[in-house]
This record gives C-alpha cells, sequence and structure tokens, in this order.
C-alpha cells in the first residue's frame, strides 16, 4: 500500500471512528415557520433548495465522509431548512479560498462553517456568526517539543489550515522567531482538517495550530497519542467569532440571522450543540459580523 493509500485510509479512519461525544441527541423536527419562509428570495423557494458548501472536515462541525455529511453544522442546516421549507445540500471544495470564490460567484447561496469572522474578510462577505472559538496548539503525548505558546513554537514544524487565521498568525510568528534570534518555525500549510491533524499524528508535524473545538474532537478520537496545549490563553487573537458566510449584502445575512434566533429561542440550538460537545463554544446572541482584526 503506497503512502497516498495509506493516508486515505487513515483520515477515513479518523472520520468513522465516530463520536461517542455524538450521542444520540433527541432533535425536535421543525415545522415551516411561513414569516421567515416568506423572505427567502423567489429562486430559492420555487427551487426548493439551498447549496451549503464547506472546505472538507471541520469536526464536530462538519464531519465529510464521501458525499455525506454529519457534525453539528449538518444537524443545524437541517433544522434551518425545516424552518425555511426548503432542503439545503452540500458541496465539498478544496481549501478557503475556493469556499468565498464560490459563494461569491453565485455558485453557492451560503457557507455555514463555522469560519473565522474578521473584519478584513467582511469587505467581501457577511458573516452571521453562531458560535465563539479559541486557537489552541494539538501535539503528540507528553508534548516532546514543549509547545506552550506562540513563542514555544520557535524552530518547530507548525501545520495550520491553509488561507485561514491561525496560518497568518503563525506566518507572523515565524517572524518574529527570526527577529528575536531564535529557530525558524517550519509552517506546514494543509487544505483540510484530517490531514493537518494525521500530520501530527505521523510525526511530520510537531503541532496543529488551529480552532479548539475541532482540535478537541481530534484528540478525543486519537486513542492517546495527541493532547492539547496552549488552552487559555490568547495565542495572537483576541474575541474569535465564526459563523456562516454569505456574499456581501446578501438578504440570506439577516434571514439566516432569525432562523439561528428561532432555533436558538426554542431550544434546538442547545440541544444540537450539547449533542456534540460544544457547550463551551455556545454563543449567547448571534450577529452579524461580529468579528475583530486579523492579527498582524
Amino acid at each position: 500500500m503506497n503512502s497516498k493509500m495509506i493516508a486515505s485510509v487513515t483520515i477515513a479512519a479518523l472520520m468513522l471512528a465516530s463520536p461517542v461525544l455524538a450521542q444520540e441527541a433527541a432533535i425536535p423536527k421543525q415545522s415551516v415557520n411561513e414569516q421567515l419562509r416568506a423572505r427567502l428570495p423567489e429562486a430559492i423557494r420555487t427551487e426548493g433548495k439551498m447549496i451549503s458548501v464547506n472546505n472538507g472536515s471541520f469536526p464536530p462541525y462538519e464531519i465529510v465522509t464521501g458525499t455525506e455529511m454529519t457534525g453539528a453544522s449538518n444537524d443545524l442546516t437541517d433544522a434551518i431548512g425545516q424552518v425555511l421549507g426548503v432542503k439545503i445540500e452540500h458541496a465539498t471544495v478544496g481549501g478557503l479560498p475556493a469556499l468565498l470564490a464560490g459563494i461569491n460567484s453565485g455558485r453557492y447561496q451560503f457557507a455555514f462553517g463555522p469560519i473565522g469572522d474578521f473584519k478584513s474578510r467582511e469587505e467581501a462577505n457577511d458573516f452571521v456568526d453562531w458560535v465563539q472559538e479559541f486557537v489552541v496548539f494539538a501535539v503528540q503525548k507528553s508534548n516532546p517539543k514543549s509547545i506552550t505558546s506562540l513563542d514555544s513554537a520557535c524552530g518547530n514544524r507548525i501545520a495550520v489550515m491553509a488561507g485561514g487565521s491561525a496560518e497568518r498568525v503563525i506566518q507572523v510568528q515565524a517572524d518574529k522567531c527570526k527577529a528575536d534570534g531564535k529557530e525558524a518555525i517550519t509552517v506546514q500549510s494543509y487544505t483540510d482538517q484530517p490531514s493537518s491533524i494525521l500530520a501530527v499524528r505521523s510525526k511530520r508535524a510537531d503541532a496543529f495550530f488551529s480552532s479548539q473545538a475541532p482540535l478537541t474532537y481530534f484528540v478525543s478520537q486519537a486513542n492517546g497519542q495527541l493532547e492539547l496545549t496552549g488552552v487559555g490563553q490568547k495565542n495572537g487573537f483576541e474575541d474569535l467569532y465564526q459563523g456562516a458566510v454569505v456574499p456581501k449584502g446578501s438578504p440570506l445575512g439577516p434571514l439566516l440571522l432569525d432562523t439561528i434566533k428561532h432555533l436558538m429561542s426554542n431550544g434546538t440550538y442547545a440541544a444540537i450543540m450539547k449533542k456534540w460537545n460544544l457547550e463551551n463554544n455556545m454563543i449567547k446572541e448571534p450577529g452579524i459580523n461580529l468579528g475583530g482584526i486579523l492579527p498582524k
């Protein structure tokens, strides 16, 4: 079996080693809310569907296996589709730049994500923020390279998601390491989360710097091979909000916001987040474009 086949098998196993943390929970079926449905663009109401795009597995929010998606985001988009009386289909593209391009070209109606909301990204898109996130490191068990912060990342191989905010922060830190006379950081950029975490598990990377919720999921599935570090620190970020993405000025932004509020008020949002062990990422009040400045 060649290295690509081994990687594919390992990633598939990682995705299918499924969530005791995603224990079955009673997620109520939604009734159509005619007031919200009436706000859909006529073309969507007529076609009866919308396409939500993702850039691969981002567990426990988006877990993509073949053409099927599960996870908290899937459960929430199912509920949103029921409230609006349309079917929401899912499409996968390679990387965040391709995802944003697909939305802005009109090929896809939205991405539910959640995707990091920053002021620079708000120039071309609107974000409907529905979670708060934190950025930490996943490392090999016992943390052999003693990576506990950005400063201690100097001289190590750090995996990140290509085009993401964590990539920008680690690149800035790489420059700082050089300026301080320390060993450089080797930044390894990957298009998806499973490939990034596989690099750490196979010891091709010393750490994966990314959102705490998916890293918590991956650590729980790693048979004791991995652990989290840098928890409780800013790690280059202030308050980090994440959410759905729509084209700038799209009427879908306010509609998604009010639909999420509807799911919060009837308890569905909380039930889904708890099902996937995401209580610590719940947001009290969703909003549009809550993001801050992307770290320089």
